[in-house]
């Protein structure tokens, strides 16, 4: 195996972690390596390794990393990078925390707060030590096991969350607390503004990929699909609740023509908005159908 080759097996995502729905990367980066500003698509931990990293982001900003320390990067957070020496470091990247103990953890976000100005973590012994197992894991020639990766990021989550004062947690943690807030925020302000799932991220000023990855690890399903049934739900509600013309309704929900409007709601609720007005209007209380029902089957 070249050096080259060797280098980018222990960079590339696919021969990385892949467990606890996450995975872990050893980069090794000369001095003046640098990364562009770009949001994270996961939360991220960084241990640095060896040497002086430069690190830029809302929560560090301008903060050096010297070996033994680490942060946290959450979800949907920007980062940037520059080796100001020769540099390793260990990126575990992950959408859930390993689940060693769930109810610390949420302990830990229920009391995180911001802080004036954050800190790099320092790395105890015992942390360090599980730290330099991966490392020198990853540095053997075989195949990464990820199984016994697993076993090594449920390690490291259990010493983080029992060896480390909960006030430096509480700060630690807040960001993945504070993203997942202000994501979700974005997304309930402004799915209903949105043709498509291009302009919604266009307008939060992320790629498509991006955005269909941050939302599918919020919200458990596609984008588009739940974006469809929060118009359904809205539809339904409005036809029900309001005296809204038929045609403000289309429009408001972005149809093309009144024909589409009703095929949409044809498909949806196996009626025409007039017929399903009109169902209200003599008492009966319209539901949305369940997943992997036909609309017309409780009728």
């Amino acid at each position: 195996m070249t050096k080259d080759d060797r280098h980018k097996r222990l960079t590339d995502c696919t021969t990385s972690l892949q467990a606890t729905d996450g995975f872990m990367i050893l980069h090794k980066e000369a001095k003046g390596f640098h990364s562009p500003l770009e949001k994270c698509t996961q939360n991220c931990m960084l241990f640095l390794l060896k040497g002086e990293l430069l690190v830029n982001s809302e929560e560090y900003p301008g903060t050096t990393l010297r070996k033994g320390q680490f942060i946290l990067q959450a979800i949907g957070s920007k980062l940037e990078l520059l080796a100001l020496t020769h540099v390793e470091y260990l990126v575990y990247r992950f959408n859930e925390i390993p689940q060693i103990c769930e109810e610390k953890f949420q302990e830990v976000l229920k009391l995180s707060e911001a802080p004036l100005t954050y800190t790099p973590l320092l790395n105890i012994p015992k942390l360090g030590r599980v730290l330099y197992d991966i490392y020198d894991y990853l540095n053997e020639e075989q195949k990464p096991c990820n199984k016994y990766l697993d076993l090594k990021s449920q390690e490291l989550m259990y010493l983080l969350l029992f060896y480390y004062p909960l006030p430096q947690l509480n700060i630690f943690f807040y960001p993945i607390s504070r993203y997942t807030e202000s994501f979700h925020y974005f997304v309930m302000q402004n799915y209903d503004k949105v043709k498509n799932v291009e302009d919604f991220a266009h307008l939060g000023g992320y790629t498509t990929t991006t955005f269909r990855r941050l939302f599918k690890n919020m919200y458990g399903e596609p984008v588009y699909e739940w974006i469809l049934n929060k118009k359904r739900e809205g539809i339904l509600h409005d036809l029900q609740y309001t005296k809204e013309r038929i045609t403000e309704i289309s429009n408001r929900y972005g149809f093309d023509s009144l024909s589409h409007f009703a095929h949409f709601c044809k498909a949806s609720f196996g009626d025409s908005p007039r017929a399903l007005r009109n169902r209200a209007a003599k008492g009966e209380i319209l539901y949305m159908p369940i997943k992997g029902t036909s609309p017309t089957d409780s009728n």
